[in-house]
């Protein structure tokens, strides 16, 4: 088990319990952490609180234990799955806004591993039953091109050229202000917040080196928003969104690191993973796929323009 504590400061007072968690915890579902709610695994200055709608008080020292993960057989389920390459070894596919890539705790249906279970035959196995074939992830807020390995050689080869950073991913996203510099780089290491173990911070002690790469693509200067093209170096967990925070340019609906109120509404981080380049396991080939943006994030910027 593991437990994360909170002191709540003015910014969260009045907010719902539930609330409160399910923006800070975002790999658990609010129904689930409504479940840890009711089993008294939240407790407000030391006390079980299983009020699920607590309004938070100044000072509160609040705390929650998440159980360990169970392990489970993992079911197929009929999702649609957007399929960009496929072969023998591996395949490309552009994950939707708002799926899971894997089965966690709140999340054991509904997720890509369910769907790939579904329509692929074959995935490797080294990631055990909840996560068969998959070598890398993005947040399930964020759309994207994402590789699965089909055999174990392959997902040992991709994820040996991810460690080496010889993997080219690209993200686009809407963050607020203007950016002033056209490109540049964001050199700064990342590791858990003291304050929040399930939330990443820039730290000057102890992090991990975290290199991105940024290129303005437009500037929305009447509505204070930027387009940007961000390159990982490296692959740190929550990496462009604690970076571009970290510059005062949070992606726009970022629950966890961007602003309290958006003018944009829309559910969900606006950040696409829109290229992905590797270097075939088996073949050598270099191949490399590009994804459109969601109709959704098209529809919004043309509302700025």
């Amino acid at each position: 088990m593991e437990t994360i504590e909170w002191i709540i400061d003015e910014k969260a007072v009045g907010e719902r319990l539930d609330t409160f968690l399910a923006e800070r915890c975002d790999e658990l579902t609010r129904s689930y952490i409504q479940k840890i709610i009711l089993e008294s695994g939240v407790t407000i200055n030391g006390a079980a609180k299983l009020q699920k709608n607590y309004r938070l008080r100044l000072t509160d020292t609040l705390e929650i234990t998440i159980p360990e993960p169970i392990e489970l057989d993992v079911l197929p389920e009929d999702i649609p799955l957007e399929v960009v390459y496929e072969d023998g070894e591996l395949l490309v596919v552009n994950k939707p806004q708002g799926m899971v890539v894997h089965p966690a705790p709140g999340n054991y249906t509904g997720t890509l591993v369910n769907a790939l279970l579904y329509h692929i035959k074959d995935l490797s196995s080294i990631n055990g039953v909840i996560r068969p074939g998959i070598v890398h992830r993005i947040d399930k807020d964020t759309s994207g091109l994402l590789m699965i390995a089909k055999t174990d050689l392959a997902h040992k080869a991709l994820a040996a050229d991810l460690k080496a950073h010889d993997i080219d991913r690209k993200y686009i996203a809407l963050v607020h202000g203007l950016i002033k510099k056209d490109e540049g780089i964001i050199d700064h290491p990342i590791g858990r917040n003291v304050n929040n173990r399930l939330k990443m911070a820039v730290l000057n002690y102890g992090g991990r080196r975290a290199v991105t790469r940024f290129k303005v693509i437009t500037r929305f200067e009447k509505s204070n928003y930027t387009l940007v093209e961000l390159t990982l170096e490296t692959g740190r967990t929550h990496q462009i969104r604690v970076h571009l925070a970290h510059l005062h340019h949070p992606v726009v609906g970022d629950t966890v690191y961007g602003k309290e109120k958006e003018r944009i509404k829309h559910k969900g981080q606006l950040l696409h993973a829109a290229v992905l380049g590797f270097k075939h396991p088996a073949t050598g080939e270099l191949l490399r796929f590009e994804a459109e943006l969601p109709l959704y994030f098209q529809q919004i910027l043309e509302q700025l323009k």
